[in-house]
């Protein structure tokens, strides 16, 4: 591998890979890095984009296609299947998490990207008229928040060049736990005039599709969609914000604990603490744990993990949970209720239990 396309997270004296980091491999296909855990000679990653002459986002001469429509445990696991059949060296089970997936191994990649060094250089020089709004937005968002612009990132088709002014949106990360918070704070005050909520007709929309996709009521959906504060329009422009740690929020080391699934249960608990929701996973520390259904252990349970960002943020301290997953043992402890994995393709939730609350 040439210095040129050697990793980014190797040349900056080991940055530690991030959810939504990308990574390029010698097929030309296009990985999104999810979650903080990686094996030491791999990336996990689920795929995004795959070369496609018919497709239609496109780098140069180069086209390529969306593997995942929108993002949904059902559609990784079709991403699963397809790699098992065609490139089966990217699915691999992971000894220290208990799972299989799609893990990228090193010496595939031939381009890691990162979102801040990205967003540096479309700050300094932007190249289109999306870049330009890009650029305008992230100003805008770290003005409004109190923070700079080097806490924040830029993901998705703009990340990785492929993106295209007519129709793609713009996705930014803010990164640290309590820039998060100051973005948060500054978006749900509406403290900019450029930057517009979704309206009512929009927010119908997203809830039906949600109660396609997802165990959810109407009514539930419009609970999750009135605590979306990171999704919202500048200058016309769909945009999103999604927390994401620093290297110094990133404490785990892989191998440090082996997780392992114990069957499926469904609970109620008491939110304890939540700050950690705000990122992906969403991590809810719990107490007061009822089982409804499943293993009678999960009344051990201490902690709810979502790794479905629809899930991020959606209780406080102090509210009353109930919630569907994978029981899953820390160090041989049942301590964990894990929301949006294969295991139950889906069907997991979490939603406050109190009606009259929402």
């Amino acid at each position: 591998m040439s210095r040129e396309n050697e990793p980014v997270a190797l040349r900056q004296g080991g940055r530690k890979p991030k959810e939504r980091d990308f990574l390029r491999t010698r097929e030309g296909m296009f990985f999104c890095v999810t979650g903080y855990l990686h094996p030491p000679d791999r990336y996990t990653a689920y795929l995004k984009y795959s070369p496609d002459p018919l497709g239609k986002w496109r780098d140069g001469e180069t086209a390529y296609r969306r593997e995942l429509p929108y993002y949904h445990v059902r559609n990784v696991l079709e991403t699963l299947r397809y790699l098992e059949r065609r490139y089966p060296w990217y699915v691999y089970d992971c000894p220290v998490r208990g799972i299989r997936f799609s893990m990228v191994p090193r010496e595939y990649v031939v381009r890691y990207y990162a979102p801040q060094e990205r967003l540096a250089g479309i700050l300094a020089e932007p190249r289109d008229p999306l870049e330009e709004e890009t650029r305008s937005l992230a100003m805008e968002v770290a003005a409004c928040a109190g923070i700079g612009p080097e806490d924040l990132g830029v993901t998705g088709s703009i990340l990785i060049g492929l993106h295209d002014p007519a129709f793609s949106d713009i996705d930014l990360l803010v990164y640290g736990l309590e820039n998060a918070r100051k973005v948060r704070e500054t978006l749900s005050e509406g403290r900019s005039p450029q930057i517009r909520r979704p309206d009512a007709e929009f927010i119908a929309r997203w809830c039906r599709r949600i109660t396609e996709r997802f165990p959810l009521t109407l009514e539930e959906a419009q609970y999750v969609a009135g605590r979306r504060w990171n999704y919202g329009f500048y200058r016309g422009r769909y945009f999103s914000i999604h927390p994401t740690r620093t290297d110094a929020e990133i404490t785990e080391q892989y191998g440090e604990h082996i997780y392992r699934g114990r069957g499926a249960a469904r609970i109620q608990a008491v939110v304890v603490e939540a700050g950690e929701s705000l990122f992906l996973p969403a991590v809810y520390r719990v107490g007061d744990v009822r089982v409804l259904d499943g293993a009678p252990e999960a009344v051990e349970v201490r902690e709810v993990v979502a790794c479905e960002g629809l899930y991020c943020d959606v209780a406080d301290a102090g509210q009353e949970i109930e919630a569907l997953g994978k029981l899953e043992s820390v160090d041989g402890e049942p301590r964990r209720l894990v929301i949006g994995t294969t295991w139950l393709k889906g069907a997991e939730y979490i939603k406050p239990c109190v009606t009259s609350s929402w």
